[in-house]
């Protein structure tokens, strides 16, 4: 959420925002207003303990001088005084609990290029990358390829565990490892420490990376325990220095992670969202960055280069989109996509997909995950955030399937994974 620092010095700021995200801005008058009731009663709370202070010290004197009856009167005041500080705490619970719940809803302050927009529609491309494929025969979607290959198998999947489940099989679990392990290279080259992360979050750590009322549609929540299965390993890596006070010389923290990645992705039901494109289960390899405030753009241009330099060394065709202000996330200030072509989507004419999200989140989350820095100077600062795909496994096999199909029905591998796939340099029929 925002520093609510931040948004007492600069309400209009702030409203300009939520008007640029199509919202009401009257959000913010709340939020203010429950900040000064709840700094209101702050102040009366610190005034009765002064004030408790004060009377304990007057039945001590009470009591040395063996004036009991001045001691029982203070006593009772005593006990008077306790009971108002009882509710006024109550009241300053009250004040920031509200404070905060609608301190949430506002999302974060957008920068000046993201595009006006109502919706995903209204996204502004910015450039296209690479050359479609022209097929000279009939082509096939990845579901069909998956199936004659023997590459996945969607029935199994299904009656074990239900729909947008798959098994990989074969040359296609080859694909995947090529994948990750291409993408943590990659990283690794480029400073990036790698982690594993705990693939279930508790409440406390998963809210810092998403809003959990938000996404309960999205997450997948562990029954009977304070544990919720991640949706990206973005979650527990920008958890990683929850409560932390990092020294200014270790930034920017460079930080690959490599997870399974788990999502509900209800509502979705049409051909091209199925086999392996909109799944429940999927590998990623993602970046992660925490930097000072004045170099986030900066990094968030290099963390979007990255990833735009292995698409173009895996030869898929993409297009790169500004996401405008009426489909960006609460928590981005900026973000772009890659959006890979896809010969099979839209009935086999073929469509841009989305394949990775760069985000610039800037202190959003540093603030709710309360993780900051300190500068030479010895000021406390809360960091930047940054988030952006390396590589999504399925949605990157499906694709490579549909722009390496040959007129024989086989499947080339992309140059740059043959070192990767244990001598596999052509998926052919079986048998």
């Amino acid at each position: 959420m925002l520093d609510i620092k931040y948004v007492r010095e600069n309400p209009q700021l702030v409203k300009a925002s939520e008007k640029k995200r199509n919202r009401n801005p009257e959000v913010v008058e709340r939020v203010l207003e429950f900040d000064e009731q709840w700094k209101k009663e702050l102040k009366e709370v610190e005034g009765l303990k002064h004030r408790r202070n004060v009377v304990s010290e007057e039945i001590n004197q009470a009591k040395k001088a063996q004036n009991m009856t001045v001691a029982d009167k203070k006593i009772r005041e005593m006990r008077e005084v306790a009971d108002n500080i009882k509710r006024s705490e109550e009241k300053v619970n009250h004040f920031l609990q509200e404070r905060n719940n609608q301190l949430r809803l506002i999302g974060n302050v957008l920068h000046q290029s993201v595009p006006q927009g109502k919706d995903e529609s209204e996204n502004k491309e910015l450039r296209k990358v690479g050359k479609i494929p022209r097929f000279t025969f009939p082509i096939k979607d990845h579901i069909e390829l998956g199936s004659e290959l023997d590459l996945i198998d969607l029935d199994t999947a299904a009656a074990v565990a239900g729909a947008r489940f798959y098994y990989l099989k074969n040359e296609a679990v080859l694909l995947d490892l090529a994948l990750q392990k291409y993408a943590l290279d990659k990283l690794l080259k480029q400073g990036f420490s790698i982690h594993w992360p705990p693939f279930m979050l508790n409440k406390a750590a998963l809210e810092g990376g998403v809003n959990v009322t938000e996404f309960q549609d999205t997450i997948y929540k562990i029954e009977g325990e304070d544990l919720y299965l991640i949706g990206t390993s973005e979650h527990p890596l920008v958890a990683l220095k929850k409560d932390q006070v990092l020294p200014e010389k270790d930034l920017p923290l460079k930080i690959g992670g490599i997870s399974s990645c788990f999502r509900k992705e209800l509502g979705a039901h049409g051909r091209d969202d199925k086999g392996i494109f909109r799944v429940h289960q999927f590998n990623k390899i993602e970046q992660v960055m925490y930097c000072r405030p004045e170099d986030s753009y900066q990094y968030f241009d290099a963390m979007q280069k990255i990833t735009e330099k292995m698409f173009k060394e895996l030869g898929l065709p993409f297009r790169v989109v500004a996401i405008c202000c009426g489909d960006i996330g609460n928590k981005q200030a900026k973000q772009y996509d890659i959006e890979a072509w896809f010969p099979g989507q839209d009935e086999k004419k073929g469509k841009y997909r989305e394949v990775t999200s760069c985000s610039n989140c800037t202190d959003y989350q540093a603030v709710t995950l309360n993780t900051k820095y300190v500068t030479k100077e010895g000021e406390k600062r809360y960091v930047h955030m940054l988030n952006n795909t390396a590589i999504a496994t399925a949605r990157t096999i499906a694709a490579i399937l549909e722009n390496y199909q040959t007129a024989k029905g086989t499947v080339k591998i992309p140059k740059v994974l043959w070192k990767y796939m244990n001598g596999v340099k052509e998926i052919k029929k079986k048998g």
